[in-house]
């Protein structure tokens, strides 16, 4: 960089340019006064050399260059292109390739931590479940600090990280990454912006981090406003969303007039339309329609239907009340649930349930309302299509393009965790057959009610899922093995890592053994480790071993369900194991097939052939949904039938010379 020559500073003394002081500026060795216009100077300014032109995608030819503005203590990088802001920009290093056209004001007022440490009240309104957000929070890490309370020491540990974080990020002087483009604008004050973001028509944004990358840029769209936030890579905002102390996680889309408060969005969350105040949204949380409400609660894997809503405030103490929902659950248009209640996994809430009831011990249920009351019916989303269809598309919608991705997402619809719950759940209905008798017509359960019928056909699911779990661990775990004797497959069968036994937990999307969670606090509160990107790299190592940690699980699970240890398995044990694996696999892919074949039925066609004959309505359907037996989840239906049947038949075949 040099001092600017003489001339140099006459020809922009012609061209309607001012500084409070010429000798305040320096350039680029190759800089050239005729692309600057009508710019006032103040401060310390920096200016690179602009020698290029933007190219519009219309084909509008825009040569780089400073017009119309005020600059206030900027570093201006190379071939930058900067005209027509209303007010100044002021405090700014604007790296190379940036464009920013008709803005109304880019300014850092003071020292700023762009967003670092802004505390979001979470779950509850009134607060003491804070989460202090910064750049690099995974939904693991903010699980932890919104949940973990009773661990004041553990919470001190990783509120003093952020700070430190913080404070390290701390600047007078904010960013505008290479290759980013602002565009119709209005105010962006304190905000940090990565590299190749855009922000076109924008309202208002104030206090934050734009976390853009070269790998998946950020887009802010028309009339958005954001306070005291981060948006994270690949992050969508747009179209009038309004966000005050909000975290959007990577890949997160959100627009159409959203609106949200003091609420955490993690990978792949999608918001249109509808509200947010103060819920934790794990990694796929879904709400798209007019007049929902999600409110004090967290979620994750959630498909809010329309008009959904929970309460959290009883008009005595204030909103203290939360909810949670766990991951893959649904709710249907118009439901309601007053908080505090816990809906558990993969579940179907229909109707407004006001009795607080608790179904986490019940996985893959329906909660429907039925005059005043609430039922539960176990097991039943086991063989309902929509949760097959759910599990199989969450990894194929996955946005993230960023390398480094902060959330680790475990899709499995059965885990150590989820058939640890279906194994309780077998207790809990067993327990009421036997504490109200066999032939009673309706069971009592936390606040809600059971028909026998479903609570025999809950335990005949949560069997047929446990067999299909455990065949399916068994079978991987004994693949492309040559067996000559029982004592191979027990020494095949011994799990080959230390963790895995015991409780696991679902830490929004990451699912993993308890006592690796409580290794990782107790290393946080002796400070053993002291960052949050050891933090995350703990995560991602554990996210990693889940598979051989899944199976020093599952080995217990083999070992109860055949009442032996693994030194005494045989072949013969194993046979029977992959028996009722097939027999449950086939028999729940059947019950999958019916649930399919109810949306090809004559009622499914209601409103087709709208002026014809029933041909002609059997002939319009067909050509719009298809017809059962070519529908693409249908055949994926009987092939993974034919696929599972000839995986235990060969693993039955290697076993045969010691059956």
């Amino acid at each position: 960089m040099r001092q600017l020559r003489i001339d140099e500073i006459e020809i922009l003394e012609r061209q309607a340019c001012r500084a409070d002081s010429w000798q305040n500026i320096t350039v680029a060795d190759q800089f050239n006064p005729h692309t600057i216009y009508n710019v006032r100077f103040s401060g310390k300014i920096e200016l690179g050399r602009f020698d290029e032109t933007f190219t519009s995608a219309s084909g509008v030819q825009q040569p780089c260059g400073l017009r119309n503005v005020a600059l206030h203590n900027c570093r201006i990088g190379n071939n930058v292109l900067i005209e027509n802001v209303a007010n100044y920009i002021a405090n700014y290093r604007i790296e190379e390739h940036c464009r920013i056209q008709n803005i109304q004001t880019l300014e850092v007022t003071g020292l700023s931590r762009f967003g670092n440490g802004t505390e979001v009240s979470v779950l509850n309104e009134t607060g003491g479940r804070e989460v202090p957000i910064f750049n690099e929070l995974s939904a693991q890490l903010a699980y932890i600090i919104a949940l973990y309370r009773h661990r004041p020491a553990l919470i001190a540990r990783l509120k003093e990280m952020i700070t430190r974080y913080g404070d390290n990020v701390a600047s007078e002087m904010g960013n505008v990454g290479c290759h980013s483009v602002l565009l119709n604008a209005g105010t962006i004050r304190n905000v940090n912006i990565g590299e190749y973001c855009m922000i076109e028509g924008a309202s208002r944004l104030e206090n934050g981090s734009i976390n853009s990358n070269r790998h998946d840029p950020v887009q802010v769209g028309y009339n958005v406003i954001a306070q005291d936030f981060i948006f994270c890579s690949g992050a969508v905002v747009t179209d009038g969303a309004a966000l005050i102390r909000c975290f959007v996680g990577q890949a997160c889309h959100l627009g159409h007039l959203f609106s949200a408060h003091d609420s955490l969005f993690f990978s792949n969350c999608q918001g249109e339309n509808g509200e947010a105040c103060a819920i934790f949204a794990g990694p796929y949380t879904v709400s798209m329609h007019k007049s929902s409400l999600l409110i004090a609660g967290m979620f994750s894997f959630l498909n809010a239907g329309s008009g959904s809503n929970q309460s959290n405030h009883m008009y005595k103490l204030g909103p203290i009340h939360q909810g949670i929902v766990e991951r893959g659950s649904k709710t249907t248009s118009d439901s309601y649930v007053l908080w505090p209640a816990k809906i558990g996994a993969f579940s179907l809430i229909m109707g407004r349930h006001v009795r607080h009831s608790d179904t986490s011990n019940l996985p893959f249920s329906y909660l429907i309302e039925k005059g005043d009351n609430s039922f539960i019916v176990p097991g039943i989303n086991l063989k309902s299509v929509g949760t097959i269809r759910d599990a199989q598309k969450w990894p194929k919608r996955d946005k993230r393009k960023d390398p480094n991705r902060l959330d680790c997402i475990n899709f499995n619809l059965l885990s150590p965790y989820s058939i640890a719950k279906m194994e309780r759940g077998i207790e809990v209905l067993h327990s009421l057959q036997q504490t109200s008798g066999e032939t009673s017509e309706i069971y009592s359960y936390q606040s809600a009610c059971i028909k026998n019928s479903s609570l025999k056909r809950g335990i005949l699911l949560y069997t047929k899922a446990i067999q299909k779990f455990l065949g399916n661990s068994v079978i991987k775990r004994l693949e492309n093995g040559r067996f000559d004797s029982d004592e191979a497959i027990r020494e095949r069968l011994q799990p080959t890592a230390v963790a895995g036994e015991g409780e696991w937990v679902d830490l929004a999307g990451l699912i993993a053994p308890k006592t690796e969670i409580d290794r990782l606090t107790r290393a946080i509160e002796k400070q053993e480790i002291v960052s949050p990107q050891e933090i995350n790299r703990f995560f991602a190592t554990l996210h990693n071993s889940y598979y051989d940690q899944e199976w020093t699980w599952a080995a217990r699970l083999l070992e109860r369900q055949l009442g032996k240890t693994i030194n005494r398995i045989s072949a013969r044990d194993i046979a029977q194991v992959v028996y009722d694996w097939k027999e449950a696999v086939i028999s729940l892919d059947e019950l999958l097939y019916e649930d399919a074949k109810k949306e090809f039925s004559m009622s499914a066609q209601t409103g087709f052939g709208v002026d014809g004959s029933d041909r002609q309505k059997q002939i319009d359907f067909e050509s719009v949904r298809g017809d059962f037996e070519n529908n693409p989840f249908v055949a994926a239906v009987r092939k993974h039938i034919t696929d599972k049947t000839t995986l235990g038949d060969e693993l039955i075949n290697r076993l045969s010379p010691l059956l």
